[in-house]
């Protein structure tokens, strides 16, 4: 039986899994991000926003794979049944990527510029098939692929207050971009274009499309109990 480990400490995205009805093992990663991106940026040269989300996810899932290999957590160590997938979001506003805010004064400034705007987050998702193989007795691939999820978002034009108020909850700076859509903040998005799951962090039909690359269907996932 296949088994989805997240590469990701996001509650959210193991929240969004769980009501697809998927409860995944749960490994995080021990990535330096700006490392990550910088070494990106001098291999590849500047990144869009959309790429270093994917970079970010591949980063973190590999990570993960790594660890598993070596022995953490060591009741995984010889788990020839795992698919992991890694994610990242962050939002891009007027050219600029917003990942988590710095601190409550970052928030406030990040909502006084995107209230009455429009922005999009960016999701990339990257999944690895670490299943044992035929030839190892298996249904494996040991594919690796990824893509990213981008979805507009249109902001309400909060008050003063109303983002103080926000930011005073710590819920702004936990999260990408300092806002939800499935949070305290739902009531500050009037609406988005795109995938509501791609938002919240993890796209569920882009997870089936690339799950299905590597011959994984959303209902074998799907909790038993």
């Amino acid at each position: 039986m296949t088994r989805l480990l997240l590469a990701s400490a996001s509650p959210a995205r193991r929240a969004t899994l769980a009501s697809a009805g998927i409860d995944p093992l749960v490994v995080v990663s021990s990535v330096d991000e700006p490392a990550v991106l910088a070494a990106a940026a001098e291999r590849f040269g500047t990144l869009e926003p959309a790429d270093a989300v994917l970079v970010l996810a591949q980063a973190k899932v590999e990570d993960v794979a790594r660890a598993i290999a070596a022995g953490t957590p060591e009741e995984l160590a010889d788990a020839d049944d795992l698919v992991l997938l890694g994610c990242d979001s962050m939002l891009e506003l007027d050219g600029e990527v917003l990942g988590r805010p710095a601190d409550a004064g970052d928030a406030v400034r990040r909502w006084h510029a995107m209230r009455g705007r429009t922005g999009v987050l960016h999701t990339g998702h990257w999944v690895v098939d670490e299943r044992a193989t035929p030839d190892e007795g298996g249904v494996g691939t040991r594919g690796t692929l990824g893509a990213t999820s981008s979805t507009v978002v249109h902001f309400a034009d909060l008050s003063d207050e109303e983002v103080a108020a926000y930011v005073a909850t710590g819920e702004p700076l936990a999260v990408a971009g300092s806002f939800t859509v499935d949070g305290l903040g739902g009531p500050f998005v009037e609406r988005i274009e795109g995938d509501h799951h791609g938002v919240v962090g993890v796209s569920l039909p882009l997870l089936r499309e690339l799950l299905g690359e590597i011959g994984v269907s959303i209902p074998s996932l799907w909790r038993t109990a």
